[in-house]
């Protein structure tokens, strides 16, 4: 049995976080009911029920699940959390072209509004993430994809990105960079375009601060100042809990008072983490 460490506890943010917020970037590990393959990490105990209680206490309303590595291609424990979910969640998941069309039907009916594509390398080398589906399948699927009104996640770096962002804008589909696009800095040249592709509204860029290098508030207070004067329409907040790969894992609570610290502004608040993801995925107005 892969072994089981708890899921990092998170404190209450001090700031007041608007009715309806939502988190765009958490996952969920079942229990030994659903069947995890080789993972490189220990797995959470992050179930629904713990999930929900994390949310309450960051009081978000709403989450986005997105589907982990050790569940691969195997989808179940995502929509046993969605269809219990009451409408709350919507979920992300992993396909290639080989993907049947009554599949993606069927996920569309539990609440799966988009699928991920990842290009960041593996430490160590020897090419992307094991298990992960590049953005070859992206261009293969999106006719597909756009018939069922979902959009693509793109977890790369923010060098991958300029390369690949002239390719993938023009396939019509909503595009979503994890994790700001993975800068190396403010400093970063290939952040600009990144930027420049955010300011035109060609691509959503989701803020998940604690996975950019280096993790020092005063190199990412400027990043996410950045993005947010880039296009505010196009920029959600995701915490990424439970922090897999992450020692010590960071504070959601305290990384969504950060974001809402620095923000500094109620209506821009409500635009982040309110209304741009209910667009997005589909939730109702709050």
């Amino acid at each position: 049995m892969t072994e089981r460490v708890p899921a990092p506890a998170v404190s209450a943010p001090r700031h007041a976080v608007p009715a309806g917020a939502c988190d765009t970037h958490t996952h969920i590990f079942g229990g030994p009911e659903f069947a995890a393959g080789p993972s490189p990490y220990a797995l959470p105990e992050a179930s629904l029920e713990v999930h929900a209680a994390v949310r309450a206490r960051l009081g978000i309303a709403r989450a986005v699940l997105v589907q982990p590595a050790p569940y691969g291609r195997d989808a179940s424990c995502m929509l046993d959390a969605l269809t219990r979910g009451a409408g709350r969640l919507r979920g992300v998941m992993i396909a290639d072209e080989t993907i049947s069309d009554a599949t993606l039907q069927a996920w569309h009916g539990a609440g799966v509004r988009a699928l991920r594509f990842t290009e960041m390398q593996a430490p160590g080398g020897g090419g992307r993430y094991p298990g992960s589906i590049g953005t070859d399948s992206l261009v293969a699927l999106a006719p597909r994809l756009r018939a069922l009104g979902w959009h693509a996640h793109l977890w790369a770096s923010a060098a991958q990105c300029a390369v690949l962002l002239p390719r993938l804008a023009p396939l019509g589909l909503p595009l979503v960079l994890d994790h700001l696009a993975m800068p190396q800095g403010v400093e970063d040249p290939a952040f600009d375009p990144v930027l420049g592709h955010l300011r035109e509204g060609r691509v959503w860029v989701k803020a998940t601060l604690c996975r950019v290098p280096g993790g020092d508030p005063a190199r990412l207070r400027p990043l996410q100042e950045r993005l947010v004067a880039a296009n505010p329409d196009r920029v959600i907040w995701g915490s990424d809990w439970p922090y897999v790969r992450m020692e010590p894992a960071p504070d959601a609570g305290a990384m969504l008072d950060q974001f809402l610290g620095w923000l500094g502004d109620d209506a821009l608040a409500r635009r982040i983490l309110v209304e741009n993801p209910a667009a997005l995925f589909g939730f109702d107005a709050a």
